[in-house]
């Protein structure tokens, strides 16, 4: 029997697969009815099995589970729940002006994923600009909510087919992966008395994310199911100002979809640059180096000859997808004269290589600091520990794998300058006898340090800088992906060795408890959402204080005893703590 052809360009509904991964249709009465941690167990299961079938060059394979995943019913619910709860951006809306808030409306917001009675049609993005260094500004596209669900649903069924042909050195947008990774493995090419990749192309590309070559792209996904909807949000258009504008190029910075499309754009960039490994994972000692994050890149090579060769290549490879270099900011540099990555310095003193906060980055939060503090005139001294302390906690969360300890120490002494003038600024006819002691003195009872910066009626205390220990990253082991089946111990030790930056009551909960919420049994803090950068990791931490919350309940067959549990703050929102299981956790036992 002759097996039909696949479509090219459009999801087969006809042929959709319904099994056990769907669900029963009519099982759940609400959003808080969800077994989420059966939905996500079903999705993680169809990626891993997208992620072998590609690993044996199984294409036909492939493409069934693909469809399998684009029709299920728990990738339907978890990416809304990503897009709806998890995700930034969730309560910004596109062009339409609707924002997904309540239980009814995100089940609803699934249904319409899963069972649109009306052709797919993308809508054109809302174009908005934020800052960036040096006063310019990036255009950040905003889907609507609905086509933000359905990219979360793709990316599910397209990532875990490119995971298993990605390089080893790529590490922007990617699960499991992100900037500590990269930069980790920028310092085990230079450490060493005598490294011997001393030159480095500091590459920078002029606009990759607007400019990147649609067709390319679309040659890329080749018969993937949902390549019919990935080429309507690349031309769906933007509409700025309350114009609409045709995009011809470009995939817009802030889908969900995009950071996916612009790796699977910029795969092959390690095969053009030369860079060869040995069958240990590790780079060969007369091979360049790179290292890429989404569209940053650096390639350590042995001569300035090389670099210069490898531009030259890179260049002509760029060009084919619609890029080119940004000649003003790409260098050829020696390890002496140093160059930024991703917010850090990589520079060589002498016979030592180091990794530090780049100057431009102090530079930013001295500023950012000031200007709050500046902005907090006539406030209470609470108020500006409430402000101040995620900026803190977050820039310090990013930094905190490289030598930044004196850069850690000097930010503080500069901070106790700033609140010292705050403290005198509120008080201008007290003498500084009267105000030190007021705002400062040993308000962490776990620090010797009578300089803390705090508030007597609440207690409440700053952060400093030099209180997040300095935690070398471990780099991600070399093709190692999430979706991998045979790597899921990797993946649980490699969640236990990097530690998040919380306190260590929850940090214990947290591992007793195996990651997960004590209601629901859903991931309290997912390893492929770990921030990328100090605002990122500031929102982060922030937004996590309010999702997860501590409470103390009474434990089965044993009265009078009450333990800690980590929870989601939704689950006991609609639980309640008197209708909590008294149980105990098996690391707790």
């Amino acid at each position: 029997m002759t097996r039909p052809s696949e479509p090219t360009d459009k999801l087969d509904t006809a042929t959709a697969v319904v099994g056990v991964v769907n669900g029963p249709e009519d099982a759940l009465s609400g959003w808080h009815q969800v077994d989420w941690r059966r939905a996500e167990r079903e999705v993680r299961r169809l990626r891993q099995r997208i992620f072998t079938a590609s690993m044996a060059g199984d294409l036909a394979r492939v493409r069934r589970l693909q469809k399998l995943m684009l029709c299920s019913r728990s990738n339907a619910l978890v990416s809304v729940r990503r897009v709806t709860e998890r995700n930034a951006g969730r309560l910004t809306a596109g062009v339409d002006g609707e924002v997904v808030l309540t239980a009814e409306a995100k089940l609803t917001l699934a249904d319409r994923v899963q069972h649109s009675v009306e052709p797919f049609k993308a809508w054109p993005v809302r174009r908005v600009f934020i800052p960036k260094a040096g006063g310019r500004q990036r255009p950040l596209g905003i889907p609507v909510i609905l086509d933000r669900a359905h990219q979360a649903r793709v990316v599910n069924a397209l990532e875990p087919e490119w995971e298993a042909r990605f390089e080893p050195k790529s590490y922007g947008f990617r699960p499991g992966r992100g900037c500590h990774d990269a930069i980790q493995a920028i310092f085990e090419v230079v450490k060493g008395k005598r490294p011997k990749r001393s030159w480095v192309l500091d590459a920078d590309l002029a606009g990759a994310f607007d400019r990147i070559s649609h067709e390319h792209i679309l040659s890329q996904l080749g018969s993937f199911p949902a390549k019919g909807m990935v080429r309507q949000w690349l031309r769906a258009g933007v509409i700025e100002n309350g114009q609409l504008h045709r995009t011809e190029e470009g995939t817009p910075q802030g889908g969900v979809v995009s950071p996916v499309l612009l790796n699977v754009a910029l795969h092959g960039m390690e095969t053009v640059a030369g860079v060869r490994y040995l069958s240990t994972g590790s780079i060969r000692v007369d091979s360049p180096a790179l290292i890429r994050y989404a569209d940053d890149f650096v390639v350590h090579c042995h001569s300035r000859q090389d670099a210069i060769e490898i531009k030259a290549r890179l260049a002509a490879w760029l060009a084919s997808r619609g890029l080119a270099f940004n000649e003003e900011k790409t260098r050829v540099v020696t390890l002496s004269e140093g160059f930024d990555f991703l917010g850090f310095s990589v520079r060589r003193y002498g016979n030592k290589s180091l990794i530090r906060p780049s100057n431009a980055a102090v530079r930013r939060i001295r500023e950012r600091l000031r200007t709050e503090l500046w902005s907090l005139r006539g406030s209470n001294a609470q108020a500006v520990i409430k402000r101040l302390n995620p900026i803190i906690r977050g820039w310090a969360a990013y930094y905190r794998t490289q030598a930044s300890s004196q850069t850690f120490g000097a930010l503080d002494h500069y901070l106790w300058q700033l609140t010292y003038k705050w403290a005198a600024f509120s008080h201008p006819n007290k003498p500084t006898s009267w105000v030190l002691p007021r705002y400062f003195d040993k308000f962490n009872k776990t620090r010797r340090d009578r300089w803390v910066f705090g508030d007597r009626t609440s207690g409440a205390f700053m952060h400093r800088f030099a209180w997040t220990n300095i935690a070398r990253h471990q780099i991600v082991r070399y093709r190692a992906s999430p979706d991998d089946p045979a790597l899921s111990e990797y993946w649980a030790w490699r969640r236990h060795k990097a530690p998040l930056p919380i306190n260590n009551t929850n940090r214990w909960l947290l591992t007793a408890q195996d990651g997960r919420c004590h209601i629901c049994k859903g991931t309290l803090h997912a390893a492929a959402d770990r921030p990328d950068t100090p605002e990122n990791w500031e929102h982060w931490l922030a937004a996590n204080r309010v999702a997860i919350t501590t409470i103390t309940i009474p434990v089965t067959g044993r009265p009078g005893v009450a333990e800690p549990r980590l929870l989601h703050a939704e689950c006991l929102k609609r639980r309640g703590p008197a209708l909590l299981a008294a149980t105990t956790p098996s690391g707790l036992a």
